[in-house]
């Protein structure tokens, strides 16, 4: 099978959703995915289908794709409502990535109102917190998530990088992460019921739904003002914070977008790996795309493989260390692997078909100096923390 797939070849004979591919003959993109958007493509209501050149397959959907609907499906959105990126400026006086990687608090350490009172942290906390959800409150999760400290590297568009607030040099935290554990309750309080069928009350899901968004662009704020009190900086407000995973009503329809970022006049950091350099774009996505762009690099190896060869391929130390000098905070050796940054697709081919395909204009590269995945801390002390967290869940 080809690689890249038109919309007509791609089309479901039994309804008139259309699939649109926005990948190049030399970016590879999974059957298997292509096989998903196909199945989305058949779903009752559905109207238009927009896969990113980062499409790779996701449990049940695809990864990487907008998905356009009469009928507001749920799993389509999947579990880490709200996850997005969003990028704040830091002013530091010295950047030594040794160094300033030791002084990287831990974030799989939440926050707790009670123990955590004089967190300096909390200030960015202004009302009550959505849905009242207190469990994994400053903390950064698993798998592609992450809080990176990084250099402004190429400029591309020096008025727009200016108008952002952005100049070569320039010191930014990109904060990767979702709603955490709140997306997860609100998917599963609908499957529990209904599966992967589609939400028979739209407005409770969205009320729902629009609570768990919120709550991850605030949990992205309180990560970023508790890696810069760390590092001796003042936090600060986000320059960009688009969230890729969410539905929004657009045109009479539900935009349900897993894995994709609203590229509808929108700055979007798209995210590299932890060894390459991120993109942020001034994207400018019409309805073919469901005005949407890609998010990230997108995988382009299971989990289970990138273990595999990785293990085979590279030591540890070896990846704690990465192409472009940075240094990587992760104290889970199955995870550095996992998220090596050979488990991913080549960041400048994404964005390149994005361009191609009138999406996006590159402005900026951000160039990772720290990477932080989870703290390096031994397994007893993460053993005990774990179960005083489950204790205050308890109580």
């Amino acid at each position: 099978m080809s690689p890249y797939a038109s919309a007509s070849e791609f089309r479901p004979q039994s309804t008139p959703a259309t699939v649109t591919v926005f990948a190049s003959a030399e970016s590879w993109i999974e059957s298997d995915a292509l096989r998903q958007c196909q199945q989305v493509a058949a779903l009752d209501g559905m109207v238009h289908v927009a896969a990113m050149p980062d499409l790779h397959p996701g449990k049940g959907a695809p990864i990487g794709a907008a998905m356009s609907s009469t009928v507001l499906y749920p799993f389509l959105v999947g579990s880490d409502i709200g996850c997005g990126i969003a990028v704040f400026p830091i002013r530091l006086k010295r950047a030594v990535p040794e160094r300033l990687a030791a002084r990287f608090p831990d974030l799989d350490w939440p926050l707790d109102p009670e123990r955590d009172a004089d967190d300096p942290a909390w200030a960015v906390v202004e009302d009550d917190l959505p849905a009242g959800h207190l469990d994994g409150l400053g903390t950064v999760g698993r798998g592609n998530h992450f809080v990176e400290l990084a250099r402004i590297g190429t400029v591309f568009e020096p008025g727009h990088a200016t108008r952002i607030g952005l100049d070569a040099g320039d010191l930014v935290l990109v904060v990767h992460s979702g709603s955490r554990g709140l997306g997860e309750r609100i998917l599963r309080a609908h499957t529990e019921i209904h599966g992967a069928g589609p939400a028979p009350d739209a407005a409770a899901y969205l009320t729902s739904h629009d609570e768990a968004v919120r709550w991850g662009s605030l949990n992205r704020r309180l990560l970023a003002a508790r890696v810069a009190h760390a590092l001796g900086a003042e936090p600060s407000e986000p320059l960009v914070d688009q969230c890729h995973n969410l539905v929004e009503i657009r045109d009479g329809r539900y935009l349900h977008r897993k894995g994709a970022a609203p590229g509808d006049g929108r700055d979007v950091l798209i995210a590299g790996t932890r060894g390459t350099p991120s993109y942020l774009v001034a994207a400018h996505a019409g309805p073919a795309a469901n005005h949407s762009v890609a998010h990230g690099a997108g995988r382009k190896m299971s989990r289970a493989d990138a273990l595999r060869r990785g293990r085979a391929k590279h030591t540890v130390e070896e990846l704690r260390r990465t192409p472009v000098g940075s240094v990587v905070v992760c104290g889970e050796r199955q995870l550095l692997f996992e998220e090596a940054p050979s488990a991913y697709k080549r960041i400048e081919r994404v964005v390149a078909d994005l361009v191609d395909h009138e999406l996006a204009t590159p402005v900026a590269t951000t160039v990772p100096l720290v990477t932080y995945k989870t703290p390096e801390v031994d397994a007893a002390t993460r053993s005990d923390r774990r179960a005083g967290n489950r204790g205050r869940r308890r109580a």
